[in-house]
């Protein structure tokens, strides 16, 4: 099993900044893909952005060049930099590893980005 941790959430005009990070514990494979997800009410969960075990990202469109995903293999941590943050930005976002035998999710941290 695959515990998740998240914090960083929060308040945060719209312009400004937030760093979100999410701590792994457990059977962390080696080989892995960890990510963040979102949910705004009503709306289903959607890619943020993943991080692979050597480094490789993938970005939803909507967050290319303002938000940053980084890992720490030793640590079994990721965090998610989002800069430049806009109201479109408000969700639940969700730390994600999915590696074999298993696809794991965190509680989620809200993230409110007032105009």
């Amino acid at each position: 099993q695959v515990q998740l941790v998240e914090s960083g959430g929060g308040l945060v005009q719209a312009g400004g900044s937030l760093r979100l990070s999410c701590a792994a514990s457990g059977s962390i494979f080696s080989d892995n893909s960890m990510g963040w997800y979102r949910q705004a009410p009503g709306k289903q969960r959607d890619l943020v952005a993943t991080i692979l075990s050597g480094g490789s990202t993938n970005y939803a469109d909507s967050v290319k060049g303002r938000f940053t995903i980084s890992r720490d293999n030793a640590k079994n941590t990721v965090s998610l930099q989002m800069n430049r943050v806009q109201p479109e930005d408000t969700a639940v976002y969700f730390c994600n590893v999915y590696q074999l035998r298993g696809n794991y999710w965190g509680q989620g941290t809200q993230v409110t980005v007032s105009s």
